[in-house]
């Protein structure tokens, strides 16, 4: 369980106080918008109204013991910018921030950002990637180059095996696990066994796995 301060509010910002509480973690949200703090409150641990880029307001949270901090502030750059810079001036470990532009993304870097989230842009590079090749289930970036599908076995594996196929040496892509009937089998040996209807978590380049399943 990590201690987390999420500022900001918005559609995006109650979408993580969602997921981090699901997970688990303390959440300590802020916004300058009384009926947006109301909204998450069922889904953090406690709420204060403020304003974000008041650095005293922000040194009484206590940023040094907080494990992350999120800046998901929508529809105001300034804000945003002021925000990440003063929470690492006072000392917070890790800053997360949300950008709208890649413009901003670089801004943020300089100015205090460990991360940025880029909500629109990443979602649409997995939205083209996943829905125009019927073969890819799912679809995650691991880095600029490295990636995770979830795609269909290939109809010429099926009734044959990792060794025999040579995967690795062969394709420069590494099986990470077996879906059969909704379940994952994550124990692969050369011995593995491709069916019909299997499904494959696969890690590789981008143009390792788009050559090897023909994306």
């Amino acid at each position: 369980m990590k201690s987390v301060l999420l500022i900001g509010l918005g559609r995006f910002g109650r979408h993580i106080a969602m997921q981090l509480s699901q997970l688990g973690h303390e959440i300590m949200a802020v916004d300058w918008n009384e009926e947006r703090v109301d909204k998450a409150l069922p889904f953090v641990t406690n709420a204060q109204i403020g304003d974000s880029t008041n650095a005293e307001f922000l040194r009484s949270l206590g940023i040094g013991n907080y494990d992350i901090c999120f800046v998901t502030i929508g529809g105001s750059f300034q804000n945003s910018l002021e925000t990440t810079s003063l929470l690492k001036e006072l000392g917070a470990k890790l800053v997360i921030s949300r950008a709208e532009r890649d413009v901003q993304e670089k801004f943020l870097l300089r100015n205090g950002a460990d991360k940025v989230v880029y909500p629109e842009k990443q979602v649409a590079k997995w939205a083209s990637i996943r829905y125009t090749d019927d073969h890819i289930l799912d679809y995650m970036e691991v880095d600029a180059s490295h990636a995770i599908f979830e795609v269909e076995v290939p109809e010429e594996w099926v009734g044959k095996t990792v060794g025999e196929l040579d995967i690795r040496k062969r394709y420069n892509i590494n099986i990470l696990a077996v879906k059969n009937e909704g379940e994952f089998g994550i124990a692969i040996s050369p011995d593995t066994y491709f069916e019909e209807h299997n499904k494959l978590l696969v890690l590789g380049e981008y143009r390792a796995l788009q050559k090897c399943f023909r994306i």
